[in-house]
């Protein structure tokens, strides 16, 4: 069924408000943290578990919402999502104590899982498919731009106001977007005749949220050095082997394995996982490397990053255009070869890189995440029949999280690793005994203050290095997904080029 003409942009935009409430949430607060951890008397340990609680809890949600949005209707499930997000996202603003905090991101956590994969069902849903290209582009700016200005906007929250309006922020947004979405999103498209697999689900969340602590906390307690990492990898992935074997010998599993049967859906998964690791990373990596290296203030720091953001909107519009004219497939080798280019200009940063070449690459960078991210979610889709549509989404979007929370990690884990072993190679060139090297500099080895810049200035060359190496590796990875593109079957023609075509031919 799809939404008449009036209704369909105030449906729009209805739902791009709901993926942003998400989108942004999930980088606001990180800004914030210190603050939030001074005011509610947390320890750093304690208060990571307020980010740690909505990525866990929402990682075992999300497969959940696609069974929900079918069973119960994309505008019962939606709707009630975001109106659930809303509320805690207020609770969340007046906690008084770390416990209370937790407790109401888990919620909201759960509430958030189904907003980016059912509002993007929905646009696919109720506007025709000729329009898909351009519907994609407005949703693909909530997905995309909301994490590039969640920080900025958290920030200047912060510092302004307090860090509770980093939560007060999304009660005018999520009202806009339920009202929005209940006036112009109908009624219907049930289906109560799939059971619900509990077990499936058990396994399921029991494997995903395992294996999201293990990212979280495994950097802090050593990897694999700890039982704590270790039990939690060994429980992972014994959950996901009993998922995948109950799944095979089901009659309704929990997940329905015929859609990795299509070529264009599987080889979509495995692009879109890859995504989530080379263009969410890079979000982490540049701020820190900003701030700690080169000594730009957080504000600052959010002012050059705002390029990638802006050029992302610019090529959701024109990605449209250039994908009706060149096909998907072509847009996305763009895409990724732009993506590619700017995480090899990042590997070129050094601690004296000027800001121009920042915000130059972080323009290539904006570019391509949305040349790539807008096509394949099309072509994704394009073989599928539409009652599948539902878990297909919400199986896109936890393959980019899951993608997203692998990066970060290996990539943060790396930088540490890296820099400990630059640093010390770098020092075996200064020791006491290089009297050439000492007189160069003008200084002499000992505990004074020119020895004390030194090592400081070895620490920052390492670090920078270290960076390098992390941006080079992602650069290698985003290269390796361009053959997946050829794999990639065209999409299916439009619903009123079949009917001409067939009415050439006099059938």
């Amino acid at each position: 069924m799809v939404t008449p003409a009036r209704s369909r942009w105030l449906l729009g935009t209805a739902t791009v408000l709901a993926t942003m409430l998400y989108a942004i949430d999930s980088t606001i607060v990180n800004v914030a943290l210190p603050h939030i951890q001074g005011s509610l008397q947390a320890t750093q340990d304690q208060a990571a578990w307020i980010v740690t609680s909505y990525i866990v809890i929402s990682a075992i949600a999300t497969p959940l919402a696609g069974w929900l949005g079918t069973r119960y209707g994309l505008r019962a499930v939606l709707g009630s999502c975001i109106a659930g997000f809303t509320i805690v996202s207020m609770l969340c603003g007046i906690a008084t104590d770390l416990t209370e905090m937790v407790l109401f991101r888990s919620v909201q956590g759960a509430f958030g899982a189904a907003l980016i994969p059912l509002s993007q069902v929905v646009l696919l849903r109720e506007f025709p498919r000729e329009q898909h290209g351009r519907v994609m582009a407005l949703w693909g700016m909530g997905v995309m731009v909301g994490p590039v200005i969640g920080p900025t906007l958290g920030g200047w929250l912060t510092d302004a106001l307090s860090w509770r309006w980093a939560f007060y922020i999304n009660a005018p947004i999520g009202a806009i977007a339920w009202l929005g979405l209940m006036a112009a999103l109908p009624k219907g498209g049930t289906d109560r005749r799939r059971p619900f697999d509990l077990t499936g689900f058990v396994l399921l969340s029991l494997a995903l949220g395992l294996f999201q602590l293990m990212l979280d906390r495994g950097e802090g307690r050593d990897w694999f050095e700890s039982t704590e990492i270790v039990a939690y990898a060994v429980t992972a992935a014994l959950g996901g082997y009993m998922f995948i074997v109950h799944s095979l010998s089901s009659r309704h599993p929990f997940v329905d394995i015929h859609l990795f049967k299509d070529r264009n859906f599987t080889v979509s998964l495995i692009v879109m996982f890859v995504i989530g690791v080379t263009i969410i990373s890079p979000s982490v990596l540049l701020p820190s490397f900003l701030q700690q290296l080169q000594g730009y203030t957080p504000t600052e720091a959010g002012t050059l990053m705002a390029a990638r953001g802006a050029a992302s909107i610019v090529a959701m519009v024109v990605g449209a255009r250039l994908t009706s004219l060149i096909g998907p497939r072509a847009t996305m080798a763009v895409g990724i070869s732009a993506a590619a280019v700017s995480l090899w200009l990042m590997g070129h940063f050094s601690v004296d890189t000027p800001a121009n070449a920042i915000v130059v690459t972080g323009v290539i960078q904006g570019i391509g995440g949305p040349l790539t991210f807008m096509p394949l979610t099309m072509v994704g889709y394009s073989t599928l029949p539409d009652r599948a549509r539902t878990e297909a989404g919400v199986l896109l979007t936890l393959l980019r999280n899951i993608g997203a929370a692998v990066g970060v990690s290996v990539t943060v884990a790396l930088l540490a690793r890296s820099a400990q072993v630059n640093h010390s190679y770098l020092a075996e060139h200064f020791t006491a005994y290089a009297h050439g090297r000492w007189q160069a500099l003008g200084a002499l080895p000992g505990a004074n203050l020119e020895t004390g810049a030194l090592l400081g200035e070895i620490g920052r060359q390492a670090a920078a290095i270290a960076y390098a190496n992390d941006f080079y590796l992602l650069a290698a990875c985003t290269l390796v997904t361009l053959p997946l593109v050829l794999a990639l079957r065209g999409s299916r023609p439009t619903a009123p080029a079949a009917g001409a075509a067939a009415a050439d031919t006099g059938h």
